[in-house]
């Protein structure tokens, strides 16, 4: 009933950018959180960040200053600016959203099926 489908993920050298997209389709009544997390091979998922429905704003400590995460409501949509990037950050990205269906009473977990970063020189 609900699908995250994310974009711009790719490979990228150190010092560079990329732009993650997470557009979501559905069934939806309202988005609540969406959220980034990653998660790099053989470490756990952890949150990147997060922002609400108002625009308010959560970060990783070590990405703080170098991300941006921002969303358009009228799109279901959010993004993540990824600037000044590290091989540290290499991970597979996955976009998350608390979602209320129509007809529905209750929000629910949804998620994305995962973008790769790389960042190698």
């Amino acid at each position: 009933q609900v699908q995250l489908v994310e974009s711009g993920g790719g490979l990228v050298q150190p010092g560079g950018s990329l732009r993650l997209s997470c557009a979501a389709s559905g069934n939806i009544f309202r988005i609540y959180a969406m959220n980034w997390y990653r998660q790099a091979p053989g470490k756990q998922r952890e949150l990147v960040a997060g922002v609400t429905v108002s625009g308010a704003a959560n970060y990783l400590d070590s990405v703080k200053g170098r991300f941006t995460i921002s969303r358009d409501n009228a799109k279901n949509t959010a993004y993540l600016q990824m600037n000044s990037l590290e091989p540290e950050d290499t991970a597979i990205y996955y976009c998350h959203a608390v979602i209320r269906l129509q007809g529905g009473l209750q929000s629910s977990n949804y998620w994305g099926q995962g973008t790769q970063v790389t960042v190698s020189s």
